[in-house]
């Protein structure tokens, strides 16, 4: 029980199976890594009780904290076009030629919620004359986007696979189409060209 062990029993102690992880770790074999000294093991020690949150308030307040840094970059993304930080709706080569292919130009639904108030003040008015006409803008109005997003429909779509045969573009026509419905000075990302300036 207590006598030394012969070389060839320590050769094949030191030996460690190939593949550790499909076998479990004999107590008696070699770790296969140096123990670390015990100021190393300190220092890691103190680290990880630093980085560590000390309680779930804690932890909590950290990741709001980071979610707000988050937020703040990425409203910051949203204005200058910085495509790191943008939402991942927003990234992308593709995403990026669809935003400008609509900025570039004028479109009959961005000027839809203007139309809509002016109707709808005309509709109030007691004379039955105004309130027809207020009918027949609206009807007006509903067919000159309809026929205007159908246009930029064809043409984004024609584009695109001209532009990026190989690139996923799921979804692109219409997250143009729903840039068109809003007012250029409130889309998000802003604007990078200007009317008339093709992408």
């Amino acid at each position: 029980m207590f006598r030394s062990r012969s070389k060839d029993e320590k050769v094949s102690a030191v030996k460690v199976p190939a593949d550790l992880s499909t076998q479990p770790r004999d107590p008696q074999a070699p770790k296969g890594r140096p123990t670390p000294k015990r100021s190393e093991a300190q220092t890691q020690r103190r680290r990880a009780q630093t980085s560590a949150p000390l309680d779930r308030k804690e932890a909590a307040r950290r990741q709001r904290d980071a979610r707000r840094q988050d937020m703040a970059r990425q409203r910051q993304a949203l204005a200058s076009g910085d495509e790191r930080y943008l939402p991942v709706r927003d990234k992308g080569p593709v995403r990026k030629f669809v935003r400008d292919f609509v900025d570039s130009r004028f479109c009959v639904a961005e000027f839809f919620l203007p139309m809509a108030v002016i109707i709808l003040i005309l509709s109030t008015l007691p004379s039955p004359q105004l309130k027809n006409i207020s009918l027949l803008l609206w009807l007006g109005v509903i067919a000159m986007i309809v026929v205007d997003s159908i246009g930029i429909w064809l043409r984004l779509k024609k584009q695109l696979a001209a532009r990026f045969p190989n690139e996923p573009k799921r979804g692109a026509v219409a997250y143009g189409l729903m840039r068109t419905l809003q007012m250029r000075r409130l889309r998000l990302p802003k604007p990078q060209v200007k009317r008339g300036e093709r992408p």
